[in-house]
């Protein structure tokens, strides 16, 4: 089963800690396009069921209004992995998010516990997305093994904190540490045909330094952003969202260049732009995008 799901709009994947039923019942009214409920991190050691209780009720019982709703597991070095999957998927989950993957075998152990849930609990067989989280050297370097581990893996995403420890360095709020994964990841990404995300930005005090980031990480090729306080998800959305500007350029792209391929014409002007077949692509994927983000209102 192809799931229809894997190639959705993720410009914004929120976290929000699985253990307060405060923080979990209505993030839906800010709009990210993604809601990542956390039962690692966020979740103290002592209060790993109390959270499970609480995600399970909520996936079972709140309508977040379209709203993809992905989990964040606990590591497979720990206890709590498999009990994380199970109530995730009985609860109706859309994906998983394993966290600290470093190679294909982790994404294809995940699979299978995915699997024998999906059987457990009467769901349909690759209705439950996976995402891997990528946090060390190990990672990066593994990360176009790690995309193509799985059909059911829709992306990988980089958290830069664990990643720049395990560099030996700290994030800086310039970027420069992160460079390298970045585009690593990005590259690896695309060759596999998946998504990629990137770390969250913890400065909450600095929206300009924020904006610069969300620029930078947009002209790298990234599909999205982590991030971790409503008031992060205007930014994004304007950053990642084609500008009428964008959208009309490339519907005048892909009308001339279907045009003049029929009249056997391969290279031609639009507004003062040397254009040719290689555009085409990319123009569709901008209105693509701009349909998905709601703002495409043409026939294309």
């Amino acid at each position: 089963m192809i799931n229809p799901n894997k190639k959705r709009l993720r410009r914004t994947m929120m976290f929000l800690s699985a253990q307060k039923p405060g923080l979990i019942k209505d993030p839906y009214i800010y709009k990210p396009d993604s809601i990542m409920l956390d039962l690692e991190d966020a979740v103290a050691e002592n209060q790993k069921d109390v959270a499970r209780f609480s995600l399970f009720h909520a996936l079972r019982t709140i309508d977040y209004r379209g709203c993809e709703r992905v989990v964040r597991i606990n590591g497979l070095d720990t206890p709590y992995w498999k009990e994380d999957i199970r109530c995730s998927v009985a609860g109706g989950c859309d994906a998983i998010r394993i966290p600290k993957t470093e190679c294909a075998s982790d994404v294809m152990l995940v699979e299978r516990e995915v699997e024998h849930a999906e059987m457990e609990f009467d769901r349909p067989q690759g209705s439950v997305l996976i995402m891997a989280a990528i946090e060390s050297a190990r990672g990066v370097i593994k990360a176009l093994d790690i995309c193509e581990a799985s059909g059911r893996l829709f992306g990988i995403a980089l958290s830069g904190g664990d990643y720049t420890k395990d560099l030996q360095t700290h994030i800086t709020g310039t970027g420069i540490e992160l460079m390298g994964a970045r585009q690593n990841m990005v590259i690896a990404a695309r060759a596999a045909e998946v998504q990629c995300f990137d770390t969250v930005y913890t400065d909450l005090n600095n929206m300009e330094g924020y904006r610069q980031d969300v620029e930078n990480i947009h002209l790298m090729g990234f599909d999205g952003k982590s991030i971790i306080n409503p008031r992060q998800i205007n930014i994004v959305h304007e950053i990642f969202t084609p500008s009428q500007k964008d959208i009309i350029f490339a519907e005048k792209v892909v009308k001339e260049i279907e045009d003049k391929k029929a009249k056997g014409i391969g290279v031609f002007t639009v507004d003062d732009k040397m254009i040719d077949i290689a555009f085409y692509d990319g123009a569709k994927r901008t209105i693509k995008l701009a349909k998905a983000s709601g703002v495409y209102k043409g026939d294309l």
